[in-house]
């Protein structure tokens, strides 16, 4: 029988089942779809012969609403969700957020902050002894201490403070198959200790073997320097092959045991994950309420791939999935596309076929499968590996097999693209194919500043292979006769920023003849390299100093300098100007960002030599989407594409240059 997972009691007896063996309390509502965690470990252990129940978004001043369900016989899953429910409730100027994508009907408000240690405590108070398991982006990025961008503290490992048993760490399905069959087996889940990707907690230092010891959360709080040197050893133990037991010890009396990653999925694995019995769509009880917004986004697109060896500093990709891609096979692929053709509702446009990054379809370089990724180098950053294996021809024939499937009219890919990787690739075979059939007239691309002491920190590529990559995406277009173009994230207050930064991205899109409509202000999200960098101002990675922008007013000039067009900011650009010593740039000259008012004029100023490059030759235009999600961009955006008059807006920018 395929049907949606028990919700109710009623739901249960028509299953005919007394007691679920476990019971997954998620943040989210229930969305059976594989790309929700929900769904994907709940299917995976229904398969494995568990019985799962769900209970989403329990109101959580209720203790009756986690007890919908009963007692399970195994234990209970807790999960925040798809996103960080801090990062899901708050911007990055802390406003309370106005939707819940993954809410019936968008509305906010039906989950807690800090939801999974919510949760827990919530059923801690009713079932003292039955077993929690965390998992999720939320406790995977919490897992060891970390610095809190809410609470702007430090706070110890989330184990602790929900009072669960163990965090299944990363995406959890090796690890929770081993903790299911363990639990069944009547091991005590105290006792649960020896599983991959998973976090526990003893008071025992005697039965560890094995591992390196980290500073005692006490001293992580009193030494900033500390607490970034403690970060880079977590970062350096990310990969399933080097990866080393971690201990982090509070008070010398509590250890919070990291055993090491679970090993990549392998490509059978992933078939095997993504051919689940998913209903892939939001469960029926919710239409009444307008659905979930969140499927709008995914519903027509195909996840290929997971991990990212592009390893960006403010992503937390490297933390949670890896480094290592693991991929499904083009004939998993196809089968689902089929799938996605018999909806009702399919108009013949596949939104995406991707991932965390569309184009990375190999490990980077054949030893990173057996013997991991290198702990202490990056594959694109600063420059691309001589080992790295950069090639496209796989992606290539599934997106060829794609497009040739009935009802299929369009395939696009809007999930990302790392063009410092497909200009790694000896041949351009690929961006011909991009430009001739995946793109809708703009792609959407994340140079994120142009600033190279601001890339630096970011882990991105040189502003120079920015450049390179749009003149040689121009060509191509013209080339085939197209008229498309380029859509850049941009990110504000990045670690490494000051106003002369911001400044230099302000007259790179003055030269660019664009101005996004919203910007991304760096958003401190919990355990990636940023993060320790704007909490610490040291660089983890040298441990040097690094300038970090904390003041809101600082963030709030440089945020405005990348929209200096926008009237209502016109203020907050003339006093960085100012501050920037570049008052040469308020005047009548076509180099100047903005105009006096009242016809008042201005000094020269002193401008500075490290002018933004570009030209305007350049492909630029007029963004139409919103920026990336802040937690994770293991997520990836799929925005719609452009609307005709807006398509016809970005034209005429171009025709006048």
């Amino acid at each position: 029988m395929q049907d949606y997972l028990p919700i109710s009691r009623a739901d249960m007896e028509k299953r005919g089942w007394d007691q679920c063996d476990f019971v997954y309390v998620s943040g989210d509502a229930y969305v059976d779809h594989p790309s929700f965690g929900t769904a994907i470990i709940s299917r995976l252990l229904e398969a494995h012969g568990y019985k799962v129940g769900i209970i989403a978004q329990p109101d959580w001043t209720d203790v009756e609403s986690i007890q919908l369900l009963g007692r399970p016989r195994l234990g209970f899953l807790v999960s925040a969700g798809n996103m960080d429910s801090m990062v899901n409730h708050y911007s990055v100027s802390k406003r309370r957020r106005q939707q819940d994508s993954y809410t019936p009907g968008g509305e906010m408000g039906k989950r807690p902050d800090y939801a999974t240690v919510v949760y827990c405590n919530l059923i801690r108070s009713v079932y003292k002894d039955v077993p929690i398991v965390i998992g999720g982006i939320e406790a995977s990025l919490r897992r060891l201490a970390h610095y809190d961008y809410w609470s702007n503290r430090l706070k110890r490992s989330i184990l602790l403070d929900s009072q669960a048993d163990l965090i299944s760490y990363g995406m959890g399905e090796h690890s929770i198959v081993e903790i299911a069959d363990a639990l069944n087996s009547g091991i005590d889940v105290k006792d649960i200790t020896f599983i991959d990707g998973t976090v526990f907690k003893t008071r025992n230092r005697d039965m560890l073997y094995d591992y390196q010891m980290l500073p005692d959360f006490q001293e992580l709080k009193r030494d900033k320097k500390e607490y970034a040197k403690s970060f880079f050893v977590q970062y350096s133990n990310t990969d399933p092959f080097t990866g080393e037991r971690l201990v982090e010890s509070y008070n010398g009396k509590d250890y919070v045991v990291q055993n090491p990653p679970a090993k990549p999925l392998t490509l059978e694995e992933m078939d095997e994950i993504y051919s689940l019995p998913y209903m892939r769509d939001y469960h029926p009880s919710y239409e009444a309420q307008g659905g979930i917004p969140a499927i709008r986004e995914i519903k027509f697109s195909l996840i290929s791939n997971r991990g990212c060896f592009g390893a960006c500093s403010f992503c937390a990709l490297t933390f949670h999935q890896g480094r290592i891609i693991q991929v499904r096979s083009h004939e998993s692929l196809l089968e689902e596309a089929k799938l996605l053709t018999e909806e009702p509702d399919f108009k013949g446009y596949i939104h995406d076929v991707g991932g965390p990054t569309a184009n990375f379809r190999f490990p980077a370089c054949e030893k990173q499968m057996t013997k991991g990724a290198c702990p202490h180098k990056q594959c694109l950053f600063p420059e691309p590996c001589k080992n790295m294996n950069a090639d496209h021809s796989d992606y290539i024939a599934l997106l060829r097999k794609l497009r040739e499937l009935p009802k299929v009219k369009k395939v696009f890919i809007r999930s990302g693209i790392r063009f410092d990787y497909l200009l790694a690739d000896k041949n351009r075979n690929f961006l011909r194919e991009l430009c001739e059939f995946h793109v809708s007239g703009q792609l959407k691309v994340a140079p994120e500043h142009v600033a190279d002491a601001v890339l630096t920190r970011m882990g991105k590529p040189r502003n120079a292979v920015y450049n390179q990559f749009v003149k040689e995406y121009k060509e191509m277009n013209a080339k085939l006769h197209k008229e498309q173009y380029l859509v850049p994230y941009l990110m504000s207050s990045h670690p490494g920023s000051s106003l002369k930064e911001a400044v230099e991205l302000a007259e790179y899109l003055r030269d660019l003849g664009y101005m996004p409509e919203q910007v991304q202000d760096f958003y401190p999200t919990p355990s990636t390299i940023s993060t320790c960098m704007y909490y610490t101002g040291l660089d983890p990675r040298d441990m040097k100093p690094v300038y970090v922008p904390v003041n809101p007013h600082e963030k709030a000039m440089q945020r405005a300098l990348i929209q200096y067009r926008n009237p209502k900011n016109y203020e907050l650009v003339v006093e960085a100007l100012k501050k920037a010593e570049r008052t040469d740039l308020i005047g009548f000259d076509k180099k100047c960002l903005i105009r006096p008012r009242n016809g008042g004029s201005w000094g020269k100023g002193k401008p500075t030599a490290g002018k933004a490059t570009g030209s305007r030759a350049i492909a630029g235009s007029k963004s139409t989407a919103g920026s990336k999600a802040a937690g994770s961009r293991a997520a990836a955006g799929k925005g719609a594409s452009a609307k005709p008059a807006k398509r016809k807006a970005i034209r005429n920018i171009h025709k006048k240059k």
